[in-house]
């Protein structure tokens, strides 16, 4: 039986891992602020004001002064301790599970429940084959593990899902992070018609979890085969690149909403893109675009990632990946990487 002491041990316990938590988001969130470049925060907060991230840094603020009070955690109604799974799941949780209506608690079973899967162990990478497209993929990290993550899913109209993410940092924390998203991409999109329905509920799941100390920037689409129609949402990442081989036409697609864990109300907007045969979708992360040449202290950038593809736009998406994976490494002479990269190559037949 677990004695008062033990009790009081527990809850201490908990609100020190809450404590650490924030105090750990409010530094990343204030760094980044701090040293990213102009055009990374107008990609990430899709052109946003930058208040929408005071706003999120203000709830954590409040949160740790109610730690620093001995208050968070207390139920404003009773006074007596929000349950420890639900102030996990939601540090700014404020009310008990005894003052839940019935139909609160049913969503918060199911919220909990969705909590606890995505924290299992990472699912397979597999690449899909999907009549009418020729798709190659490739990552690698820049350290022992990734804080990207690239995956293929399906929705529950049968359309096949496209998934390129980027944790903010790096290494095992960043790599953590990649596994339970890989499970909520997997739990969520199986049940969903749409890309922006199932970043709205992961960043719902996110932004108060106290093991989520981060943003990551997503961008998710849904293609239809049959019609080749890209329906997606960019939450704050690079744009992804299509040339259109036909028309020697330039496209980028260009965010949608902020990254995910930026914002405290999301609204990331779904867009469509029509694909033509000979197209080349080419979807990546900062690590191809920012890799440094140095001896010119010069970024590899979006131009040299569309001259690579219109150059090779003839070849096989496996081909246009390995032309980008030697350019980037010309380029960077070589060079250990500073960020992770990651390459979804897609070309319509």
């Amino acid at each position: 039986m677990t004695t008062e002491m033990e009790n009081v041990q527990m809850e201490t316990s908990l609100i020190d891992h809450i404590h650490e938590g924030l105090t750990e988001k409010k530094t990343s969130l204030e760094q980044w602020r701090e040293t990213t470049t102009e055009q990374q925060k107008e990609t990430c907060l899709c052109s946003e004001d930058e208040a929408i991230l005071k706003e999120h840094l203000h709830v954590i603020d409040k949160s740790l002064q109610k730690v620093e009070a001995g208050v968070l955690g207390v139920c404003e109604v009773c006074h007596g301790r929000v349950d420890d799974e639900l102030l996990m799941m939601d540090y700014t949780a404020t009310v008990c599970l005894g003052h839940y209506t019935d139909t609160e608690l049913r969503q918060l079973e199911s919220e909990l429940e969705l909590s606890q899967v995505i924290q299992r162990a990472i699912l397979p990478q597999r690449i899909p084959s999907i009549a009418g497209f020729d798709i190659a993929a490739f990552s690698r990290p820049a350290q022992i593990v990734s804080g990207d993550y690239f995956d293929f899913l399906q929705f529950k109209d049968g359309n096949h899902g496209l998934v390129v993410a980027d944790v903010s940092g790096h290494g095992v924390s960043a790599s953590m992070l990649v596994t339970s998203l890989q499970m909520a991409f997997h739990t969520l999109t199986s049940e969903s018609a749409s890309p922006t329905a199932v970043l709205e509920r992961i960043n719902h799941i996110y932004i108060h979890n106290i093991n989520f100390s981060t943003f990551v920037t997503v961008f998710f689409a849904s293609l239809d085969p049959m019609a080749k129609k890209l329906s997606y949402a960019n939450a704050g990442h690079n744009p992804p690149y299509i040339h259109r081989r036909s028309t020697g036409e330039d496209l980028w697609l260009k965010p949608t909403g902020a990254a995910i864990g930026l914002m405290e109300y999301f609204n990331v907007k779904p867009a469509e893109a029509q694909l033509m045969p000979g197209d080349i979708l080419v979807i990546y992360t900062d690590g191809v675009t920012e890799a440094i040449n140095p001896q010119a202290d010069d970024l590899f950038g979006y131009d040299r990632l569309a001259e690579v593809v219109r150059n090779n736009e003839h070849q096989s998406s496996e081909a246009i990946a390995g032309k980008i994976r030697q350019a980037l490494n010309d380029f960077t002479q070589g060079a250990l990487l500073a960020d992770d990269v990651t390459l979804v190559v897609c070309k319509v037949n």
